[in-house]
């Protein structure tokens, strides 16, 4: 028994590699599980974007929202991502939208609006200013940083979720087929339940199968050998 462990594994491991390719297969049908953990990043843009009309079409809350939405689908990296985000809600701010933005990152009003007109003419900033600049920076950093982790994480929790689940129905159905495709045989029986458990057991085992394989499969020799 002891020397079919790193094999069970080894399977194992595979059966959950296989789930996780079906689930990201589906990113092929709008986004598929992809969407998931966007909703966290559209709620921060709202709170972010100013609702001037003024400006320009690709600064627009709806075209930032398919900007930021095509990055988060296409896997861009994290950082990546909160970086075009900061540069896009960067890119807003102007003399008209510096009230909104003074109210969400609680920046001074005036200071701020001093700072986009500057930022606009290419005029020098006062310390003062610049330390206005620096509050408002950090402060976007930290919704967007809050936004995109949030994200993430949903995302990872429900990849797995799914893929847990495929994993299930996978196992399920191979232990049917070894069984010769009898559900009378099959339904209620030890090696249903063993098909079920391996198809839960397998998403967490996937990424360290390999390895936890060979360090068994090392310590199941080594016992063998000092029984002998």
């Amino acid at each position: 028994m002891l020397t079919n462990i790193p094999e069970y594994i080894t399977a194992a491991g595979a059966l959950g590699t296989a789930a996780y390719a079906v689930v990201d297969s589906s990113k092929a049908i709008r986004g598929g599980v992809s969407n998931h953990g966007f909703n966290y990043i559209h709620k921060v843009a709202k709170t972010l974007w100013p609702k001037a009309t003024d400006l320009p079409e690709p600064l627009k809350l709806p075209s930032a929202i398919e900007t930021l939405r095509a990055n988060w689908l296409n896997g861009t990296q994290l950082a990546d991502q909160k970086a075009i985000a900061k540069s896009l809600v960067k890119l807003c701010l102007s003399a008209d939208t510096a009230p909104h933005f003074a109210k969400v990152t609680g920046a001074n009003p005036k200071l701020l609006k001093s700072v986009a007109t500057k930022l606009s003419s290419g005029e020098p900033m006062t310390q003062a200013e610049t330390d206005v600049f620096g509050r408002f920076d950090l402060v976007l950093t930290s919704f967007l940083d809050k936004g995109y982790q949030r994200a993430d994480q949903s995302y990872r929790n429900k990849a797995k979720a799914w893929s847990m689940a495929v994993s299930v129905i996978l196992a399920f159905w191979g232990g049917w087929a070894v069984k010769g495709g009898t559900f009378e045989l099959y339904l209620g029986t030890i090696d249903m339940g063993q098909a079920l458990l391996t198809g839960l057991l397998a998403t967490p085992l996937a990424p360290v199968a390999k390895d936890l394989s060979s360090a068994l499969a090392a310590g199941v020799k080594a016992a063998q050998l000092l029984r002998k």
